[in-house]
């Protein structure tokens, strides 16, 4: 690691005018990419500016067919604390290992926005609200590319706001030493409609599945998607699958969230 100051202010104000008066400071949510790419000397902050003691980014609560969680509300907790909302739990709970459950947090993974991370596909898949110091952010205008945001230069996430739908499901199939999603779909039917969102498939990150969405609507049952392929453009090949393989695992994992959804 390179040499940086780390500062642990004790409430978001404070936080916020530290990154406003440190161009080169970043944030530090719970670490488990950041840490990473520090011991590899990827990046050289000024500052670590941790938000663990940030009492106002701990809350999670459901209300009037809403889950709001705070950003820095862990993965173990989600999974524990958000049974109003059994699909998202379920993600959380998939989510690394103990450990990463246990330090990792939903708001740094979301702003990270890992083209393999789990948590973007729920994010679009409900139409959730990314919450922030300076503003409310749709999920839809939300997600920028891979490991891309429309977040500002010093903009802290400061929670999210789920709808919580009819029927949701989640499927992926794990890369085994990370947990990442060598392919993840959330699928999310509300009285509006069905919302499908892929993860791990595409260099630009999460997508929604327009073909699968347009299918469930019209029928919301396995049979609707049986022998819905997902288009080749964009699926990436790495060492761990290649295009083919990836599209292929997509449509497996719709049927299997389908299935959740309806169990």
């Amino acid at each position: 690691m390179y040499e940086f100051e780390f500062v642990k202010p004790t409430t978001l104000k404070d936080a916020v005018q530290i990154l406003s008066d440190d161009d080169e400071a970043v944030v530090l949510a719970g670490g488990q990419t950041l840490v990473p790419t520090l011991r590899q000397r990827l990046a050289m902050p000024s500052q670590l500016v941790s938000l663990s003691a940030l009492k106002e980014l701990q809350d999670l609560s459901a209300d009037a067919g809403m889950v709001t969680i705070g950003a820095g509300v862990t993965h173990a907790r989600v999974a524990a604390e958000a049974a109003a909302f059994p699909a998202l739990a379920a993600l959380a709970g998939g989510i690394g290992d103990h450990a990463v459950r246990n330090r990792g947090t939903i708001g740094g993974s979301v702003a990270n926005n890992d083209p393999s991370a789990c948590y973007p596909a729920a994010v679009l898949a409900c139409g959730a609200t990314v919450v922030t110091d300076q503003r409310s952010i749709a999920a839809d205008a939300f997600f920028d590319g891979m490991f891309t945001t429309v977040l500002d230069e010093g903009e802290i996430v400061t929670g999210l706001q789920f709808p919580i739908p009819q029927q949701a499901g989640y499927a992926k199939f794990k890369q085994p030493a990370s947990h990442f999603a060598l392919a993840g779909v959330f699928v999310a039917k509300f009285a509006e409609g069905v919302r499908v969102a892929v993860t791990g498939v595409s260099e630009d990150g999460v997508f929604r599945w327009a073909d699968a969405e347009a299918a469930l609507n019209t029928d919301f049952s396995v049979d609707a998607v049986m022998d819905l392929a997902l288009p080749m453009d964009d699926v990436m090949s790495d060492i761990h699958a290649d295009a083919e393989y990836r599209a292929h695992l997509a449509g497996v994992m719709l049927k299997r969230a389908v299935t959740a959804a309806l169990s």
